[in-house]
């Protein structure tokens, strides 16, 4: 799925240049890799998307058949996924909610509300008692908890086991447990245990991870004589930029959670996938407009650029792409800009040099007129893009299938 699906290719040959940049989403390939997730993981099992990795509505409907709810993080996120897929289980993360967007998710009755720090769980404990008297708040309690030595090794990116504004300290769980059981937050009840702790890893390690979570969940109930039935271990399914016909091992995950949840028998093991569902199925599809030599290297100008595709940039690799040869005759009296050599990078049309796409992309023949297919570009993508920058014109969005 990282080279262009052929409706994703039949569509960008299509396009006039002055429609590109588009993203190119193919919900025919989400669907078919989204049920291959879904058939891999044990029944007991349960799925939500995190939105953030892509909240197109027409992502989240083509999902829809196969999670079991979302995970949002801000009260936009709320309100957007919510219209987008009405009458879903919602569950509302994220460090700093402000009063205002739990209000809003006590409104929406969302499912479950991932609480991250004392004060949080006080402030939706009033908030509760106020605006939903009668109807208790399941929540789960965020916790940044210790992890084997080196099981973060080679995530991407951590938000626990180390120093982190994200979740409840473990010596505050304590604390937190004594005040969802002992009477003073009638309004709260208390599920379990959230800990989404890395971001990147294979299955093995997510597997370790996924058994020191539950390890310490059981440990907090037992302590306090609690009934803790559900762990949300988060996502964190690695995504390989680098190397992206390799995969996330899905059906060795899953054999792992079928084992992890019989050992823990009564305890539903809920997962938050966002990247490595949506990423393989879009493209940034987008046009050569000039190839140059600069100082021994030659440089690819395309239309739009990183204030589309943020990723490589905010994650420092080389996007993943493939070159579709452009079909227009050349409209110039003058000659076409084309490649000398086998290697060329592709850059943006910012006026900054970390303007990057992606560098040393083999494309002998290269020529201004090429479209270029930039894969992996289904999640963190656009939405995360500083978008008015420079003013360019936004990109075009097509949803095939």
């Amino acid at each position: 799925m990282t080279a262009p699906t052929p409706a994703v290719r039949d569509r960008l040959r299509a396009l006039p240049g002055g429609e590109l940049p588009a993203y190119l989403y193919d919900l025919t390939a989400l669907r078919a890799h989204a049920a291959a997730v879904r058939a891999a993981l044990p029944e007991a099992v349960e799925l939500y998307y995190a939105a953030k990795a892509n909240p197109e509505p027409e992502i989240l409907r083509a999902l829809g058949p196969y999670a079991d709810g979302y995970e949002v993080s801000s009260g936009g996120e709320l309100a957007h996924v919510a219209t987008a897929v009405p009458a879903r289980r919602l569950a509302f993360g994220g460090p700093g909610k402000t009063p205002d967007e739990l209000a809003a998710a006590l409104g929406q009755g969302v499912h479950r509300v991932h609480v991250e720090s004392l004060h949080e769980l006080r402030l939706l404990a009033a908030l509760s008692a106020r605006l939903a008297p009668g109807t208790p708040t399941g929540i789960l309690l965020r916790v940044n908890l210790p992890v084997p030595e080196r099981s973060l090794a080679g995530s991407a990116l951590a938000m626990g086991g180390r120093p982190a504004p994200f979740g409840l300290d473990p010596a505050q769980a304590d604390e937190a447990v004594r005040l969802l059981t002992d009477g003073s937050c009638p309004q709260l009840r208390l599920h379990g245990v959230h800990a989404h702790l890395a971001s990147g890893l294979d299955a093995p390690r997510l597997l370790a991870v996924a058994e020191s979570v539950l390890s310490w969940t059981a440990a907090l109930a037992a302590r306090h004589g609690a009934r803790l039935t559900e762990v949300n271990l988060g996502g964190g399914m690695a995504v390989d930029y680098a190397a992206p016909d390799s995969r996330f091992d899905w059906t060795a995950y899953g054999a792992g959670l079928a084992r992890l949840a019989a050992a823990h028998p009564g305890t539903t093991l809920r997962i938050e996938p966002g990247r490595a569902l949506t990423a393989y199925c879009g493209w940034y599809a987008t046009e050569v407009l000039d190839v140059k030599p600069s100082h021994g290297e030659e440089f690819a100008v395309v239309r739009g650029g990183t204030h589309h595709l943020r990723t490589p940039a905010a994650k420092g690799h080389d996007q993943p792409c493939a070159v579709v040869p452009g079909s227009a005759p050349w409209p110039h009296p003058w000659p076409r800009p084309s490649l000398r050599g086998e290697r060329v990078t592709f850059a943006g049309q910012l006026c900054t040099p970390k303007d990057v796409l992606a560098r040393g992309v083999a494309a002998p023949g290269l020529r201004a007129g090429d479209r270029v297919a930039f894969g992996l570009a289904g999640a963190y993508a656009w939405n995360i893009s500083h978008h008015e920058f420079l003013m360019h014109p936004r990109p075009g969005f097509h949803f095939l299938g």
